[in-house]
């Protein structure tokens, strides 16, 4: 039986966001690999306010560790010795799926976020960042740095 331990440090969740991403309708899995420190897998659990109130929040962090202590009881020794911290982010509709279902759902992610690279892939490899600006217009070149519109000369 795997164990996975907590995350608990708010740098840990967002090198975490860093990493890679698996979808669901209930959550969403990031995950990173840890280099040259001992330990297993580490998980964080986050579900925000636009989830709901505090006692839907709380029900569904309940479930989502039920359903890791489950799934880490049948996790195959290569994927429970991976060194790597992921983070779920809880959606509304985990309040109320299937136990089973949560339960696919995380047995789908932890491999897809904790997959090591491929041999020879550096940290760009992989498809390349969009811009900043959406809709994929170039941005407009910058103004000249002393001509300033509507103002006139000397002030």
């Amino acid at each position: 039986m795997a164990t996975i331990e907590r995350l608990k440090k708010r740098p840990d969740f967002l090198a975490a966001a860093a990493g890679r991403r698996f979808h669901t309708d209930r959550m969403t899995a990031q995950g990173r690999l840890r280099e040259s420190e001992a330990g297993g897998l580490r998980l964080g659990l986050t579900v925000t306010k636009r989830v709901g109130h505090a006692t839907e929040r709380n029900r569904i962090k309940r479930r989502l560790r039920a359903v890791v202590a489950e799934v880490a009881a049948s996790l195959p020794a290569d994927l429970a010795a991976r060194t790597a911290d992921i983070v779920l982010i809880a959606r509304r509709p985990a309040l109320d799926a299937a136990f089973a279902t949560l339960a696919d759902d995380l047995r789908q992610a932890l491999p897809a976020v904790t997959r090591p690279p491929k041999p020879g892939a550096g940290e760009s490899a992989g498809r390349p960042r969009p811009s900043s600006r959406r809709g994929g217009r170039p941005a407009a070149p910058p103004a000249p740095p002393n001509e300033r519109v509507g103002v006139p000369d000397g002030q």
